[in-house]
């Protein structure tokens, strides 16, 4: 059982390296730095952004376009409906299933659906003064994390170690 869970857990492909982790760690206090640097409430999700986009098995500009494109979604009807359902448990539910009708129509990835309903549970379901701020607060960082991750991935590229 323990040769079971060691095959499981240990890296056959893509193993994490120190180079990896310094270069993740690095970007990502940069983009915190430059979050509070535009005095964004919760500078947090830059950084977790910029993780996501960086740890993507995929490349970071469709992780991005997905990222991008789904929380611009979820920020929208977060924003409205948290304004008038502010955390409303079945407006909620009614919201994930009307944006996965929204982006069904248009074919969009399951990623980007993803991205959307963790925004609308942000945006909705935390207590807030308004709906629209925190929607605006929550779009601002989460692409003010992809915009470094990618400017920052462009310029410092990892290497296939």
């Amino acid at each position: 059982m323990l040769d079971r869970l060691q095959n499981l857990i240990v890296a056959r492909k893509n193993p994490v390296s120190v180079s990896h982790a310094a270069r993740t760690a690095a970007i990502a206090v940069v983009s915190f730095l430059v979050a509070k640097l535009f005095r964004l409430p919760e500078a947090y999700w830059a950084a977790i952004t910029t993780l996501v986009v960086l740890q993507s098995p995929v490349t970071a500009a469709s992780t991005s376009a997905q990222y991008f494109a789904g929380t611009a979604i979820g920020a929208a009807v977060g924003g409205w409906a948290g304004t008038y359902f502010p955390v409303n448990v079945l407006a909620f539910g009614v919201c994930v299933l009307l944006i996965g009708i929204f982006l069904a129509l248009l074919r969009l990835e399951r990623s980007a659906y993803r991205y959307a309903v963790i925004t609308l549970a942000i945006v909705m379901l935390v207590p807030a003064r308004s709906g629209w701020i925190a929607a605006l607060h929550r779009f601002l960082e989460v692409s003010l994390g992809i915009a470094v991750g990618l400017a920052i991935s462009r310029v410092w590229p990892e290497r296939v170690e």
